[in-house]
Protein backbone atom coordinates (compact mmCIF):
# COMPACT_ATOMS: atom_id res chain seq x y z
CA UNK A 1 0.00 0.00 0.00
CA UNK A 2 1.07 3.44 -0.96
CA UNK A 3 1.77 6.11 2.18
CA UNK A 4 2.79 8.68 0.57
CA UNK A 5 4.05 9.93 -3.20
CA UNK A 6 5.72 13.06 -4.72
CA UNK A 7 5.15 14.92 -7.81
CA UNK A 8 6.53 18.22 -9.38
CA UNK A 9 4.87 21.08 -10.07
CA UNK A 10 7.44 23.02 -12.37
CA UNK A 11 10.26 22.77 -10.14
CA UNK A 12 8.74 22.30 -6.70
CA UNK A 13 8.44 18.79 -5.42
CA UNK A 14 5.41 18.24 -3.95
CA UNK A 15 5.17 15.31 -1.28
CA UNK A 16 1.81 14.15 -0.37
CA UNK A 17 1.09 11.86 2.31
CA UNK A 18 -1.41 9.15 1.73
CA UNK A 19 -2.44 7.14 4.37
CA UNK A 20 -5.23 9.09 5.85
CA UNK A 21 -4.19 9.78 9.72
CA UNK A 22 -0.57 9.58 8.38
CA UNK A 23 0.18 7.55 11.63
CA UNK A 24 3.88 7.43 12.16
CA UNK A 25 5.44 3.74 12.35
CA UNK A 26 9.15 2.42 10.75
CA UNK A 27 7.29 1.80 7.49
CA UNK A 28 6.50 5.66 7.73
CA UNK A 29 10.21 6.52 8.85
CA UNK A 30 11.59 4.45 5.79
CA UNK A 31 9.44 5.76 3.31
CA UNK A 32 9.88 9.48 3.87
CA UNK A 33 13.79 9.11 4.55
CA UNK A 34 13.87 7.54 1.03
CA UNK A 35 11.42 9.76 -0.87
CA UNK A 36 13.30 13.01 0.92
CA UNK A 37 16.77 11.62 -0.77
CA UNK A 38 14.71 10.93 -4.36
CA UNK A 39 13.66 14.24 -4.60
CA UNK A 40 17.38 15.93 -3.54
CA UNK A 41 18.59 13.80 -6.43
CA UNK A 42 16.51 15.64 -8.76
CA UNK A 43 18.73 18.89 -9.07
CA UNK A 44 15.96 20.74 -10.96
CA UNK A 45 14.06 20.55 -7.24
CA UNK A 46 13.93 24.59 -5.66
CA UNK A 47 11.47 23.40 -3.15
CA UNK A 48 9.87 20.94 -1.49
CA UNK A 49 5.96 21.53 0.00
CA UNK A 50 4.65 18.55 2.65
CA UNK A 51 1.41 17.91 2.67
CA UNK A 52 -1.51 15.08 2.64
CA UNK A 53 -4.00 14.10 0.82
CA UNK A 54 -7.02 13.28 3.51
CA UNK A 55 -9.81 15.34 4.04
CA UNK A 56 -9.41 15.36 7.67
CA UNK A 57 -5.60 14.97 8.92
CA UNK A 58 -2.29 16.03 8.20
CA UNK A 59 -0.37 13.11 10.52
CA UNK A 60 -1.65 12.27 13.84
CA UNK A 61 1.20 11.54 14.67
CA UNK A 62 2.77 8.20 16.11
CA UNK A 63 1.52 5.04 15.71
CA UNK A 64 0.48 3.94 18.94
CA UNK A 65 -1.35 0.83 18.24
CA UNK A 66 1.87 0.23 16.25
CA UNK A 67 4.05 0.38 19.23
CA UNK A 68 2.19 -0.85 21.74
CA UNK A 69 1.92 -4.02 19.70
CA UNK A 70 5.62 -4.18 19.80
CA UNK A 71 6.42 -3.48 23.29
CA UNK A 72 3.79 -6.52 24.37
CA UNK A 73 5.61 -8.64 22.24
CA UNK A 74 8.94 -7.25 23.41
CA UNK A 75 9.84 -6.52 20.20
CA UNK A 76 11.68 -3.65 20.52
CA UNK A 77 14.03 -2.88 17.95
CA UNK A 78 12.00 -1.50 15.37
CA UNK A 79 10.37 1.01 17.32
CA UNK A 80 13.84 2.08 17.98
CA UNK A 81 14.80 1.70 14.32
CA UNK A 82 11.84 4.10 14.00
CA UNK A 83 12.44 6.40 16.48
CA UNK A 84 16.17 6.89 15.21
CA UNK A 85 14.73 6.80 11.51
CA UNK A 86 12.87 9.65 12.51
CA UNK A 87 15.50 11.63 13.79
CA UNK A 88 17.53 11.30 10.51
CA UNK A 89 13.99 12.94 8.70
CA UNK A 90 14.22 15.58 11.41
CA UNK A 91 18.18 16.18 10.07
CA UNK A 92 17.43 16.22 6.85
CA UNK A 93 14.73 18.11 7.18
CA UNK A 94 16.43 21.13 8.99
CA UNK A 95 19.48 21.47 6.54
CA UNK A 96 17.52 20.26 3.37
CA UNK A 97 19.42 22.40 0.85
CA UNK A 98 16.18 24.28 -0.64
CA UNK A 99 13.17 25.30 1.30
CA UNK A 100 10.62 22.91 2.99
CA UNK A 101 7.25 24.32 3.58
CA UNK A 102 4.33 22.29 5.84
CA UNK A 103 0.99 23.08 4.03
CA UNK A 104 -1.09 21.60 6.98
CA UNK A 105 -4.65 20.59 5.58
CA UNK A 106 -5.81 19.02 8.56
CA UNK A 107 -5.49 17.78 12.25
CA UNK A 108 -1.66 18.00 13.08
CA UNK A 109 -1.16 16.62 16.56
CA UNK A 110 2.12 15.20 18.21
CA UNK A 111 4.60 13.71 15.62
CA UNK A 112 2.23 15.25 13.09
CA UNK A 113 2.83 19.03 14.35
CA UNK A 114 6.49 18.49 15.11
CA UNK A 115 7.19 17.14 11.50
CA UNK A 116 5.50 20.45 9.98
CA UNK A 117 8.15 22.18 12.59
CA UNK A 118 10.81 20.73 11.05
CA UNK A 119 10.21 22.64 7.69
CA UNK A 120 11.55 26.09 7.38
CA UNK A 121 7.41 27.49 6.70
CA UNK A 122 4.11 26.31 7.84
CA UNK A 123 0.98 27.33 6.08
CA UNK A 124 -2.31 25.90 7.39
CA UNK A 125 -5.85 25.99 5.91
CA UNK A 126 -8.20 28.02 8.53
CA UNK A 127 -11.59 26.09 7.84
CA UNK A 128 -10.12 22.78 9.51
CA UNK A 129 -8.20 21.19 11.80
CA UNK A 130 -6.19 21.70 14.89
CA UNK A 131 -2.74 21.77 15.88
CA UNK A 132 -1.76 20.09 19.20
CA UNK A 133 0.86 18.73 21.20
CA UNK A 134 -0.94 16.58 23.55
CA UNK A 135 2.55 14.85 24.89
CA UNK A 136 1.20 15.82 28.46
CA UNK A 137 -2.02 14.60 28.60
CA UNK A 138 -0.57 11.32 27.20
CA UNK A 139 2.39 11.01 29.43
CA UNK A 140 5.23 10.99 26.39
CA UNK A 141 8.23 13.64 27.24
CA UNK A 142 9.80 15.61 23.93
CA UNK A 143 13.24 14.33 22.91
CA UNK A 144 16.02 16.59 23.42
CA UNK A 145 16.16 17.02 19.38
CA UNK A 146 12.36 17.65 19.08
CA UNK A 147 12.76 20.60 21.97
CA UNK A 148 15.43 22.13 19.95
CA UNK A 149 13.65 22.04 16.02
CA UNK A 150 10.14 22.90 17.88
CA UNK A 151 12.02 26.47 19.54
CA UNK A 152 12.84 27.46 16.14
CA UNK A 153 9.27 27.60 14.87
CA UNK A 154 7.30 28.38 18.07
CA UNK A 155 8.10 31.43 20.20
CA UNK A 156 9.40 30.40 23.44
CA UNK A 157 6.32 31.78 25.30
CA UNK A 158 3.68 30.17 23.18
CA UNK A 159 5.77 26.86 23.22
CA UNK A 160 5.60 26.79 27.07
CA UNK A 161 1.81 26.99 27.03
CA UNK A 162 1.02 24.34 24.13
CA UNK A 163 3.58 21.63 25.64
CA UNK A 164 2.32 22.28 29.08
CA UNK A 165 -1.34 22.79 28.76
CA UNK A 166 -1.78 19.94 25.52
CA UNK A 167 -4.50 22.79 24.24
CA UNK A 168 -5.52 22.53 20.38
CA UNK A 169 -5.00 25.65 17.72
CA UNK A 170 -6.29 27.00 15.31
CA UNK A 171 -4.44 28.17 12.16
CA UNK A 172 -5.43 31.89 13.23
CA UNK A 173 -4.14 31.65 16.57
CA UNK A 174 -1.05 30.30 15.27
CA UNK A 175 -1.02 32.84 12.39
CA UNK A 176 -1.14 35.20 15.25
CA UNK A 177 1.69 34.06 17.08
CA UNK A 178 3.74 33.41 13.62
CA UNK A 179 4.01 29.75 13.59
CA UNK A 180 2.64 29.36 10.56
CA UNK A 181 3.17 32.57 8.00
CA UNK A 182 -0.74 32.45 6.63
CA UNK A 183 -4.06 31.15 7.77
CA UNK A 184 -5.22 29.71 4.64
CA UNK A 185 -9.07 29.43 3.12
CA UNK A 186 -9.78 26.39 2.81
CA UNK A 187 -7.69 23.56 0.89
CA UNK A 188 -7.64 25.40 -2.75
CA UNK A 189 -6.14 28.47 -1.02
CA UNK A 190 -3.97 26.15 1.22
CA UNK A 191 -2.00 24.41 -1.46
CA UNK A 192 -1.92 27.61 -4.02
CA UNK A 193 -0.85 29.82 -1.54
CA UNK A 194 1.96 27.45 -0.20
CA UNK A 195 2.74 26.56 -3.97
CA UNK A 196 3.01 30.48 -5.07
CA UNK A 197 5.47 30.99 -1.94
CA UNK A 198 7.62 27.88 -2.85
CA UNK A 199 8.32 28.90 -6.26
CA UNK A 200 9.50 32.35 -5.34
CA UNK A 201 12.74 30.26 -4.39
CA UNK A 202 15.40 29.86 -6.85
CA UNK A 203 18.34 29.62 -4.43
CA UNK A 204 21.26 27.85 -5.35
CA UNK A 205 21.38 25.18 -2.89
CA UNK A 206 25.37 25.38 -1.65
CA UNK A 207 24.41 28.45 -0.19
CA UNK A 208 21.20 27.73 1.02
CA UNK A 209 22.03 24.48 2.64
CA UNK A 210 24.80 25.65 4.41
CA UNK A 211 23.11 28.85 5.54
CA UNK A 212 20.40 26.17 7.20
CA UNK A 213 23.23 23.92 8.26
CA UNK A 214 25.03 27.51 10.08
CA UNK A 215 21.73 28.44 11.95
CA UNK A 216 20.27 25.12 12.83
CA UNK A 217 23.99 23.84 13.85
CA UNK A 218 22.88 23.23 17.52
CA UNK A 219 19.86 21.30 16.86
CA UNK A 220 21.83 19.27 14.36
CA UNK A 221 24.36 18.14 16.84
CA UNK A 222 21.60 17.76 20.04
CA UNK A 223 20.25 15.48 16.80
CA UNK A 224 23.31 13.59 16.66
CA UNK A 225 23.63 13.09 20.23
CA UNK A 226 23.11 9.88 21.93
CA UNK A 227 19.87 9.92 23.64
CA UNK A 228 18.89 8.27 26.65
CA UNK A 229 15.77 7.37 25.56
CA UNK A 230 16.85 4.87 23.22
CA UNK A 231 20.51 3.88 24.20
CA UNK A 232 22.09 0.73 25.21
CA UNK A 233 19.15 -0.98 22.92
CA UNK A 234 16.22 -0.26 25.40
CA UNK A 235 14.13 2.96 25.14
CA UNK A 236 11.52 4.73 27.40
CA UNK A 237 8.27 6.20 25.26
CA UNK A 238 6.09 7.52 28.55
CA UNK A 239 6.27 8.12 31.96
CA UNK A 240 3.77 7.36 34.16
CA UNK A 241 3.78 9.75 37.38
Amino acid sequence: MEIMKWEKDETVAILTMTNGENRQNLVFSDTLNKMLDEIIADKTITALVITSNDEKNFSQGIDVVWILDKAQKKDYQPVIDFIRGMDVVFKKLVTYPVPVIAAINGHAYGNGSILSCACDFRFMRADKGFFCFPEVNLGIPFRPGMNAFIKKAVPMYKLAEMQFTGNRYTAKELETHHVILKACEDQADLMAQALAFAKTFKKKRGIFGELKRRLHKDIVEILEAPDEFVSGGAFSLTIDD
